[in-house]
């Protein structure tokens, strides 16, 4: 009978052969390793991954992580969450990229220590078990590098080979079972296939209250031209308000050439100020101070008085040029040109940019040009910026936005990046997985209970949650809603108690959003009317009508609880109103725990029963009573058990913040309006 012959066994399956153990479903992972995940300075980096072998066999896993370019590792034991899950954490020591993968092996010892304790509960002969566990001891021996180490485990093998229950005794005393984990046999350890990359961030990145202001318009009568020592008079206002960054739209000097007017007007008077996007004229570009702000001088002395005021500059990075920017006749191939030789402006069907022209990123001098729009920011770092926040970074390509952004943290890891980005959620996550710190979402057009819960724990959960930071704004110069326009005072507070608690980092548009300002430029628009974007403001800030104090007492409990700094520990709560959605959030400890439960109806009163998932609360018992206290309201309730009632009215405060007080927590009394 013929026989046939086997096929040669490939050297990849000589060598992996006997490792038993298969390695799946990492986390933090993006693509498959592609994107590096992100984290925060000083927190833990949590991490998982799916480890199991054929047959009953326990497995040992480690993550190993370097965060000196791999120069030096270390190693730490992940624990068994069930199903083959295996979590841990790694430490975020240094600014910078953590490296990271997982190995695992076939946890012989505990493997026969688990069966030697079955065995023996049943009073089966383990004579012979006793045996094979010396063994395994005498190859720790052998293993062991500590001259301590190496006599505790001769000692054992000593007990285990004279057998009795004395043997059994020492097999399963502790020490030894710490012994045997210190000095495992890898000889067939699987390694995970890629090493992932995980980017670690200052909290600034992770936390932050954004305050947005034009400066031009922050002069102390109307008609004038505000200039950075006006604005310089109002950071005490903006810190009183709790704000931590305050972000400017470009202080650039203003193209001239078809100059928009107000409102949006093609055609411009001669006293109209243009639109700050519409970057560069004759007295400079992206580097450049609009002449009527001030100078380098006065913008690097507000800087340094903001700090003093505890607020941090964020500049706006938007890649785009006015037609007598400079660059247009210093480097015309950085530009799209029509074949009339004219260059294309920007448009957005049926929106036009007459005063914009956009830079393209296909053409044939690329190199020059990317390194000559890094070195706007590398201008403005010079100057003390370590925030910048990014117009459309989604109509720039790709690729230079991942060379940019890993190219300025090499040399300034503590630059943080905001992507202003209202587009598709694949180009979105996209700009997120390329470096961007943080980006701007769909929150503002999220207004219904079903898809605010949705999208929360969307954004709250992996794969989102290890790569965007989101951002969340109730309203920007471009965009105030029609929920805005036709809400109440309720409305705004809502809106503000949304974005300020529910994502770690919020910002106003301000004082368009603290006055309450709701008129369209047109019916159907959500565009303001005499908008900001093209004509300097004057506003009366201390109108009755401001939002400001509240505003204060939000911030005032965003920067006291550590539970409404951070995204990952938020847990929606179920509540029988349509109009009520209620979640919480707790600190890393779980020391600190806030429940918000906001009506999303803009005039009527709403009640509601909640259905508490006392886990998320960190309240074991169902019968415990446990106090929540009002962080803007100021009252302070007592409940029992998962159901409380409550009652919100938008017409006195559409909103509840309430810090749970455990039976076991001190009491703490916070400032109210």
């Amino acid at each position: 009978m013929a026989t046939t012959k086997s096929a040669p066994l490939s050297e990849a399956t000589r060598t992996g052969s006997r490792r038993r153990v298969a390695l799946e479903a990492a986390r933090p992972e993006a693509d498959a390793g592609r994107f590096a995940t992100k984290a925060t300075l000083a927190d833990p980096i949590p991490v998982e991954i799916d480890a199991f072998a054929d047959g009953h066999d326990l497995v040992a896993v480690v993550v190993a992580w370097s965060d000196d370019a791999g120069a030096t590792w270390q190693e730490a034991p992940l624990a068994a969450a069930g199903n083959d899950r295996f979590i841990g954490a790694v430490p975020a020591a240094a600014l910078g990229i953590v490296q990271l993968t997982f190995h695992a092996w076939i946890d012989a010892w505990s493997t026969w220590r688990r069966d030697l304790v079955a065995r023996v509960e049943v009073d089966q002969d383990v004579t012979v078990d006793l045996q094979v566990g010396a063994a395994l001891v005498r190859a720790a021996a052998i293993r062991a590098t500590a001259r301590g180490d190496v006599a505790a485990l001769t000692a054992a093998l000593t007990s285990l080979e004279a057998g009795g229950e004395a043997a059994v005794a020492a097999a399963l005393a502790p020490g030894l079972d710490a012994l045997l984990q210190r000095y495992p046999d890898r000889t067939f350890q699987t390694s995970y296939d890629r090493m992932l990359n995980v980017v670690v961030e200052r909290e600034r990145a992770r936390c932050s209250a954004w305050y947005e202001r034009f400066p031009r318009s922050t002069a102390p009568c109307p008609g004038e031209h505000g200039t950075f020592a006006d604005l310089q008079l109002e950071l005490p206002r903006i810190a009183a308000m709790g704000f931590d960054v305050l972000y400017l739209p470009p202080i650039h000097p203003i193209g001239r050439e078809h100059r928009k007017g107000r409102n949006n007007a093609v055609v411009a008077g001669p006293d109209d100020a243009g639109s700050p996007w519409a970057i560069g004229s004759a007295e400079g570009g992206h580097t450049a101070i609009h002449p009527e702000l001030g100078t380098l001088d006065d913008f690097r002395a507000l800087r340094v008085a903001s700090e003093a005021a505890g607020l941090e500059l964020a500049l706006d990075l938007a890649y785009q040029c006015a037609p007598d920017h400079p660059w247009v006749t210093e480097h015309p191939s950085w530009f799209r040109h029509r074949p009339d030789g004219t260059i294309q402006y920007a448009e957005n069907p049926p929106k036009k940019y007459q005063d914009i022209y956009p830079i393209d990123f296909e053409s044939e001098d690329w190199e020059e040009l990317w390194h000559g729009l890094k070195g706007v920011v590398d201008f403005w770092v010079e100057q003390g910026v370590r925030i910048f926040r990014v117009d459309n970074p989604h109509t720039k390509a790709f690729p230079f936005w991942e060379w940019m952004i890993a190219a300025v943290r090499v040399e300034h890891p503590n630059v943080i990046f905001l992507a202003e980005a209202f587009t598709r959620p694949k180009v979105m996550a996209r700009l997120a997985k390329l470096g961007f710190s943080q980006s701007y979402t769909y929150f503002t057009w999220r207004q219904h209970k079903v898809e605010l819960e949705e999208y929360l724990r969307e954004l709250t959960t992996p794969p989102s949650v290890d790569v965007m930071r989101p951002n969340f704004w109730p309203n920007t110069p471009d965009i105030l809603t029609e929920q805005l326009q036709e809400g109440s005072r309720g409305t705004y507070v809502s809106r503000l108690v949304l974005a300020a608690t529910a994502s770690a980092n919020y910002g106003i548009y301000g004082p368009a959003f603290e006055l309450m300002e709701s008129t369209p430029a047109r019916p159907g628009s959500e565009e303001y009317l005499d908008s900001e974007k093209y004509e300097v403001r004057y506003r009366d800030l201390d109108a009755q009508r401001s939002l400001d104090a509240l505003i204060a007492v939000v911030n005032r409990a965003r920067r006291e609880h550590p539970a409404l700094q951070r995204d990952d520990t938020l847990h929606v709560h179920a509540i029988d109103n349509e109009h009520l959605i209620a979640y919480s959030k707790r600190s890393l400890d779980g020391t600190d725990v806030i429940l918000v439960v906001v009506n999303l109806h803009d005039t009527w009163r709403q009640a509601g029963t909640l259905q508490l998932d006392l886990t998320a609360l960190g309240i074991d018992s169902h019968d415990a009573a446990y106090e929540v206290h009002d962080l803007i309201g100021g009252a302070t309730y007592t409940w029992t058990g998962s159901s409380a009632y409550v009652e919100l009215d938008p017409a006195v405060l559409p909103a509840h913040v309430l810090h749970v007080r455990h039976p076991t927590t001190p009491r703490q009394e916070h400032p109210t309006r």
